[in-house]
């Protein structure tokens, strides 16, 4: 096979869609070679997903509502990258993915690089188009910004979500640099507003760092979000802040969003606000482990920005936790339909 691309074909079986939306495998095409995409999987438009594949995983190389250091815009292109080195099964929950859900690299959403409100236009129509198809999204961003018009397409038919944020910041502020609203600090403060994101059933984990203001985090906890932040983590231990966000998002539809400047810039330098006192990469992988056998209906993974680090370290990062997602979402999905198809049967 000479590069890793598929047009769109009508398998006669679910057993020949998964076989036929799988990853390139490393004993065939070196994974050094073959075309770029996420994971090594199969291209496929996106206007070709519904009915053909599960999930998406789609690249979002927008950093226009950065506010400090640029370059997350390029951070798809190196994710996908670093993700030829991801393998067929989860290591640590045995979780094959790719044996549960047909899965394919979408390509980008078309941003507008000038125009904060136009992209934000363009990636809500995008994922509502694939969320409205049956295709459950996951996004590598890109700044924070990204998440808001993603949880507008999918509470446009789920309703208010809830949401696990992984994260050393808030991203809760209301204006900056006299008024504007649509920031990479802001997005769930939009979400929150726009009734598209339900704070009672949202959990940060691993806020840290300084505020411009106390009321920056009063505001978060106004709303009911339940904020543990890094002392927190540090106090009562990981399996602690897994039991207690589970607790709070329940069975309901939730979404998942990691901001690698979660973790320590010791392990992932290529961010635009790094925070030092974060999660190691492996106490990363531990705390997004945790979150199996929920309902989540969509993630991303953003803030990974290559000219930060140019040793590509932290993408691999980034990479590695997207493939952990990619786990969850492939396993809720897989449980959703088994619970569907008891349910059809009594």
């Amino acid at each position: 096979m000479a590069q890793n691309l598929k047009k769109k074909t009508e398998p006669a079986s679910r057993e020949q869609r998964l076989e036929a939306y799988r990853p390139l495998s490393g004993m065939v095409v070196p994974r050094f070679a073959g075309i770029s995409t996420f994971m090594r999987l199969p291209y496929l438009a996106p206007n070709q997903a519904p009915g053909e594949i599960d999930i998406a995983i789609l690249g979002i190389p927008f950093d226009g509502a950065t506010t400090n250091r640029p370059g997350t815009r390029l951070g798809p292109r190196q994710v996908r990258e670093a993700s030829s080195l991801m393998r067929l099964v989860n290591y640590g929950t045995l979780v094959a993915p790719y044996d549960l859900c047909a899965c394919a690299d979408v390509g980008d959403v078309p941003v507008n690089p000038i125009d904060v409100q136009d992209t934000l236009r363009r990636i809500e129509a995008e994922v509502s188009y694939l969320h409205q198809g049956g295709v459950t999204p996951l996004s590598i961003g890109g700044d924070h910004i990204v998440s808001y018009p993603i949880l507008r397409a999918l509470a446009a038919k789920s309703g208010p979500v809830g949401m696990i944020h992984v994260d050393a910041h808030s991203d809760t502020g209301d204006t900056f640099f006299g008024g504007q609203k649509l920031t990479h600090g802001t997005p769930f403060r939009r979400a929150i507003e726009d009734g598209v994101l339900d704070p009672k059933r949202m959990v940060q984990i691993g806020i840290r760092g300084h505020m411009y203001a106390a009321d920056d985090r009063e505001w978060a906890l106004d709303q009911g979000i339940r904020i543990i932040d890094m002392d927190e983590v540090v106090e009562k231990g990981i399996p602690y802040a897994i039991a207690e966000a589970r607790r709070i998002v329940g069975m309901d539809a939730t979404y998942f969003t990691f901001d690698i400047d979660s973790i320590d810039p010791a392990f992932a330098p290529g961010t635009g606000t790094p925070e030092i006192g974060g999660f190691t990469s492996r106490e990363a992988l531990q705390l997004v482990r945790g979150f199996r056998h929920l309902n989540l209906i969509g993630a991303d993974m953003v803030e990974v920005s290559p000219p930060l680090d140019q040793s590509g370290g932290t993408a691999l990062v980034g990479a590695s936790i997207a493939f952990e997602l990619l786990c969850l979402l492939a396993e809720a999905r897989a449980e959703r339909a088994s619970k569907e198809t008891r349910l059809n049967v009594v």
